[in-house]
């Protein structure tokens, strides 16, 4: 059994890197040339410039919070899509609405990969728990299965009874769909009498992978994948055999920013994950996703070479409302740009005498009261509120990626 899709899953790193970014240029003025938003948004940018992610660094961020009003602008795309309606495959309705676009040709959301790790092969069944219903995922993972040659069970969501059923008599050996999906419908069929056994891999997403369906699946001898993706952007990242984080994607540009920002960070700082894509009908540049992850450093034992994420780790956008005004962190990173003296920030957000307060935790080299006097200048200048600034030393808060924690409950 082949251990890889293809080859350019083990490619060297440079190499990777040279021809993903040897590919952008072309990219971008194809994105500014078709898509009027793209067009707006890069007007100013050489793509023939962008070679590098130093580069790629400069360009600005689209945020996917920011999607339903872009589309609600100018729809149905927002000016994102670089096709005419008519020439696409589908057309996706996401609760938002946010409409995603897909395109016509072979495995256009990127799941092949994915679902190859997890075990999948030319020939089998696998049985298709995603939703077909106006959302994309059903399709997501059905274009990914057909590019292997798999054949598919459209089976959707719900009808535990009748899913158990048709595992029983048709003989699926792989699952795909939400975690904890396979678990209700494999007791359901025992709870029945009905032989579900023939499943025995499975591609999981759209949900948190719990330790107690890990451990069911473990005990029936099921191996189960998870894989990290969005309805804009397809698959971005999946878990290998190896178990050790999610390889991205080989039709990917991924990269970690701060919060707020469009600032890669080091790897192995938690961040929000920001991502590009070379889809020609729906050409995504630095996506920001809202999510958090981390780079892992090295690369994957199963021999997968591309870049490792942690896997998701909570959201990136921590607004919060300080004494009726929104707080954003956006705001904490213009603190940082105006004082370059401070290496990472934290704002505290509590409570004390009934009323809010801010603490701006920072990590610095240099300390002293004309520091802090000035960053609390700057912090009541951006946020319009008053706040305490503390210092810490280097590399002393907490790396999970929060610019802002509100400690209020």
């Amino acid at each position: 059994m082949t251990d890889f899709y293809d080859d350019l899953e083990t490619r060297s790193s440079d190499r990777r890197e040279a021809e993903l970014f040897a590919a952008l240029p072309a990219h971008l003025d194809h994105a500014k040339a078709a898509a009027p938003y793209f067009r707006h948004v890069l007007a100013d940018v050489d793509a023939g410039a962008i070679r590098d992610r130093v580069a790629l660094a400069t360009l600005p961020v689209t945020r996917k919070s920011d999607l339903i009003a872009i589309q609600q602008a100018a729809p149905p795309f927002g000016g994102l899509a670089a096709v005419e309606i008519g020439r696409l495959a589908r057309v996706f309705a996401s609760p938002g609405p946010i409409h995603d676009p897909e395109p016509h040709g072979k495995d256009p959301w990127r799941s092949a990969r994915a679902l190859f790790a997890a075990g999948f092969r030319a020939g089998d069944l696998a049985h298709n728990c995603f939703a077909y219903h106006l959302t994309p995922a059903g399709s997501m993972f059905e274009t990914g299965a057909h590019a292997i040659g798999c054949a598919v069970i459209p089976a959707g969501t719900g009808n535990t009874e009748m899913q158990a059923q048709v595992i029983s008599s048709l003989k699926p050996r792989g699952y795909i769909g939400t975690p904890d999906f396979l678990k209700i419908i494999l007791e359901k069929g025992d709870a029945l009498g009905l032989d579900v056994s023939s499943v025995r891999i499975a591609s999981v997403s759209g949900g948190p992978y719990l330790p107690d369906a890990r451990a069911f699946y473990e005990a029936r001898g099921l191996a189960v994948y998870q894989c990290y993706g969005t309805a804009d952007l397809g698959i971005v990242a999946y878990e290998t055999p190896a178990r050790a984080g999610l390889v991205v994607e080989e039709g990917c540009i991924v990269e970690i920013v701060r919060p707020g920002t469009g600032d890669p960070v080091p790897d192995g700082e938690v961040g929000e994950v920001v991502v590009t894509i070379f889809n020609p009908a729906y050409p995504l540049v630095r996506f920001a996703t809202g999510d958090l992850s981390a780079v892992l450093p090295g690369v994957s034992p199963c021999g997968r070479t591309n870049m490792r994420l942690k896997g998701w780790m909570g959201r990136a956008d921590q607004t919060t409302k300080v004494k009726g005004m929104f707080v954003h962190p956006s705001q904490v990173a213009e603190v940082l740009r105006r004082h370059p003296q401070i290496a990472r920030a934290r704002l505290v957000v509590g409570r004390q005498d009934a009323s809010d307060t801010m603490t701006l935790r920072c990590e610095a080299e240099e300390t002293g009261e004309a520091l802090a006097a000035a960053v609390r200048e700057t912090l009541a200048s951006v946020t319009k509120l008053k706040g305490v600034v503390e210092f810490a030393g280097p590399g002393t808060l907490p790396n999970d990626g929060k610019v802002i924690d509100d400690t209020r409950g």
